[in-house]
């Protein structure tokens, strides 16, 4: 995934599928409906990079290149640190979880807010063409806290949830996150949004086979 506009659009068609399987199965279960939408959300940011790529390929107009640029990071850098730790805190049947979910909701918007405005606040907004993936930037100084309360946001939200299997789907992004950021640096954004496509699979699963009735939580409050 992202390594390639080919693989862009094969695996965005794919993963808009798996979410729209995902919304089928919602079964009256309303607080699961934004992270059953979660893989629409995925499978569209995938194709959106499709565009970009083509555009870098010089297969479409700069300008189109450049829409396509801004709304693969708004959805990226903005919608996503908000939309994840909403979507965990939806599925809390109690107060008291909700309230727990309420720390990465706050740290997830102040990371929109601090990408948000970087974007918008420079010209520094680019994306270069590298080996099997796009390298993203926004100009942004002093990115290392930014990306730890960034994964802290999405991650931490979902490690917490009373469902055992959506924190232990929290410990895997974990785990896939760090190695990526190994891996490299400059295409962080490209590659782990590939990866967080794929696990959109996960989230069909979940929907598909998870009881109605509340699981045994991983951890005790």
């Amino acid at each position: 995934m992202c390594f390639s506009p080919q693989a862009d659009l094969v695996g965005g068609i794919a993963v808009t599928a798996i979410g729209i399987d995902a919304c089928r199965h919602l079964r009256g279960r309303n607080d699961h409906l934004l992270l059953a939408a979660l893989p629409v959300v995925l499978g569209v940011h995938q194709l959106v990079e499709m565009f970009v790529w083509w555009g870098l390929q010089g297969h479409l107009p700069h300008v189109v290149e450049r829409v396509a640029l801004w709304i693969y990071l708004l959805i990226a850098f903005v919608l996503l640190p908000i939309f994840v730790p909403l979507a965990v805190r939806a599925l809390e049947p109690t107060r008291q979880r909700k309230r727990r979910m309420l720390p990465f909701v706050a740290l997830g918007t102040g990371v929109s807010a601090v990408l948000f405005g970087t974007m918008l606040g420079g010209h520094a907004v680019r994306v270069v063409l590298e080996p099997y993936h796009l390298a993203y930037s926004i100009g942004l100084t002093h990115g290392g806290p930014i990306v730890d309360c960034y994964v802290a946001a999405i991650c931490g939200a979902l490690f917490f949830s009373g469902f055992r299997g959506v924190a232990i789907f929290g410990v895997v992004n974990l785990v896939a996150v760090v190695v990526i950021a190994a891996l490299t640096i400059n295409g962080f954004t490209s590659i782990w949004c590939g990866y967080a496509a794929l696990s959109a699979g996960a989230i069909a699963l979940h929907m598909r086979y998870a009881k109605p009735n509340r699981m045994t939580p991983v951890l005790l409050a």
